[in-house]
């Protein structure tokens, strides 16, 4: 499983909007490389930020 699946899951498991760092604490994953899955994430549309610094995974 890469970092981007990483990503996704722990967003999904949470159940809620994730700051990088609580995403990093929940993952193992080092915030530097949770930050380019998230910037890749949202440039994919798999993710948005519902407010400043917050992450959520997109319901289609």
């Amino acid at each position: 499983m890469d970092n981007l699946d990483k990503v996704l899951n722990t967003l999904k498991d949470a159940g809620e909007p994730l700051k990088s760092k609580d995403i990093a604490e929940k993952s193992g994953i080092e915030k530097k490389e949770i930050d380019k899955a998230i910037k890749k994430l949202k440039k994919e549309e798999k993710i948005f930020s519902p407010k400043r610094c917050y992450y959520d995974i997109k319901v289609d």
